[in-house]
């Protein structure tokens, strides 16, 4: 008992020690968290720079597409590839020759060579001890003291205005063998340079300092202001190549109601040719003819699609059978005295009667069907007749 005793003492003394010195060093503050962002500050890296501009009272456009401004207007550059059309780059050569500022943030996406040659503005590498010093020096905290220089004046602490940049490129600097118009420099060297080109002038920045959250660190509001010299009223367009729309919003930015009308007729094709579930119409009844339909019928065939003589011949088969019963001796008759003894005993005209028997004149369809009418009234005459004769009523 007495050693479990002293085992439970000995962990609970080190163990209150740690909790002490947990609760001795540790304090409850408030820390404002940025919340992540949404809508157009999203997917516009310049946002921010956007709206300290037009508070500033400037008027700024985001273009997709490179436009050329007025001559007294500000163009800024990020993530823009120089030389990827020739037309595009000479275009905004002559802007700025013509009185244009142009601001160069961070660094090309490729063209960098032929920039250079027409800004006289290159980038210049650090060697690897001197970063090595640098960064030591430094002691992991990502803003340093810049020193800003105007007109080529001295570059001396004391004659220069100091600003703090944060997270600018510490392994190069900028170099210009042009009449430098104004730098900002740290202990690299020039990290940010305008040279007057022209009647215009190109300002570069050796780093991202306008895109996003990077506008608010240190003193780069100021130097968005310094390095596009910001005026009321300026007009300030900025161009990002890493932030282009996809194929999808182009269309449906500029060409809506095409898309709209051809995904209409798209749809109607594919309904027109689609599998109907039924048919377009009720099927009729499955009903039989009758026995005079199907004999009228055939009739019809029979006069439309040939000579009729089959047909007619029939008819005076079935007239000689009905005659056979009423008229004694009606199969030694001849044609002629057959046709009288017929005209007789129904009324007709005997040598009508004859004609359509032997067939003739019947040469036309019309022609058929008279002698057809002809012959099948004298029947139905003959059969009343023998119906009668026989006390039928």
């Amino acid at each position: 008992m007495k050693r479990t005793r002293a085992i439970a003492l000995i962990v609970a003394i080190p163990l209150t020690a740690l909790v002490a010195w947990i609760a001795s060093h540790t304090y409850w503050a408030d820390t404002q968290v940025p919340r992540p962002l949404k809508g157009e500050a999203r997917v516009n890296p310049f946002y921010a720079a956007q709206r300290l501009a037009e508070a500033l009272g400037a008027h700024t456009a985001r273009d997709f597409a490179l436009a050329i401004p007025s001559a007294d207007s500000v163009i800024v550059l990020g993530s823009w590839h120089w030389s990827i059309s020739a037309s595009r780059r000479q275009a905004l050569e002559r802007w700025v020759d013509s009185g244009g500022r142009l601001v160069v943030e961070g660094p090309f996406t490729g063209g960098e060579d032929e920039f250079e040659r027409w800004s006289r503005i290159a980038r210049k590498y650090v060697d690897a001890d001197d970063t090595k010093k640098r960064a030591a020096s430094k002691d992991g905290v990502s803003c340093d003291v810049f020193y800003e220089q105007r007109d080529g004046s001295s570059t001396g602490e004391s004659n220069t205005m100091r600003h703090v940049m944060c997270d600018f490129d510490a392994e190069s600097f900028l170099t210009t063998d042009r009449r430098v118009a104004w730098a900002l420099r740290d202990e690299s060297g020039i990290q940010a340079l305008r040279v007057n080109v022209g009647r215009g002038s190109v300002t570069v920045i050796n780093g991202t300092s306008f895109r996003y959250w990077n506008l608010f660190e240190g003193d780069h509001a100021w130097l968005f202001v310094a390095a596009t010299e910001l005026r009321r009223s300026d007009d300030v367009h900025f161009l990002s190549a890493g932030t282009q729309p996809s194929l999808l919003a182009l269309l449906w930015q500029y060409g809506h109601p095409v898309v709209l009308l051809t995904l209409v007729l798209v749809s109607l094709v594919l309904w027109r040719a689609g599998v109907r579930f039924g048919p377009r119409s009720a099927a009729p009844p499955a009903a039989r003819r009758s026995l005079a339909e199907q004999i009228s019928g055939t009739g019809q065939f029979a006069l439309r699609h040939g000579s009729g003589a089959a047909l007619l011949a029939a008819t005076v088969r079935a007239l000689d059978e009905a005659a056979r019963r009423r008229i004694p001796g009606y199969r030694r008759l001849s044609s002629e005295a057959r046709a009288g003894a017929l005209a007789r005993l129904t009324g007709f005209d005997a040598r009508a009667l004859a004609a359509a028997i032997q067939h003739h004149g019947v040469r036309r369809s019309n022609d058929v069907h008279n002698a057809i009418a002809l012959l099948e009234a004298a029947r139905r005459q003959t059969l009343e007749r023998t119906r009668t004769s026989h006390g039928i009523p």
